[in-house]
């Protein structure tokens, strides 16, 4: 299972990634960070993302949970991740549960020309499930 340094090189690794970080929505800190940043600083965008991150996940609209499953464990986090569409990229912010409070998120910057956006969505779902953090 990789760490947070593995995963973010991992997420780097698909095509068009520019930039890539692990954020704790609740303070707006970067946890680590890899590549290029949208404003040329991961601090900065990595608040900027949590604002939006937070909205989602706190807010009625978008943080209806799922009914339990049969066997009564916890649902889990009701959303799963956030599209941001740009004129030059997108940013998929996929939310990471962890066995904590599950306040972190994975960033992936992609540009527009070059990325694959069901195929980011679908690695990093796969990382945030891998993902250790200690």
């Amino acid at each position: 299972m990789p760490g947070i340094d593995e995963c973010l090189l991992e997420a780097m690794a698909l095509p068009g990634a520019r930039g890539a970080a692990l954020v704790d929505w609740s303070s707006g800190l970067a946890l680590g960070t890899a590549g290029d940043s949208p404003v040329g600083d991961h601090e900065t965008t990595a608040a900027e993302t949590a604002e939006l991150a937070r909205a989602a996940a706190e807010y009625e609209s978008f943080a209806q949970p799922a009914p339990d499953s049969a066997q009564g464990e916890p649902a889990g986090l009701p959303v799963e991740d956030l599209i941001v569409t740009t004129r030059t990229g997108y940013h998929v912010l996929r939310f990471v549960e962890t066995s904590f409070d599950s306040s972190v998120f994975l960033h992936l910057w992609l540009d527009r020309t070059d990325g694959n956006l069901a195929l980011a969505r679908h690695r990093l779902r796969a990382l945030a499930e891998g993902l250790v953090l200690r």
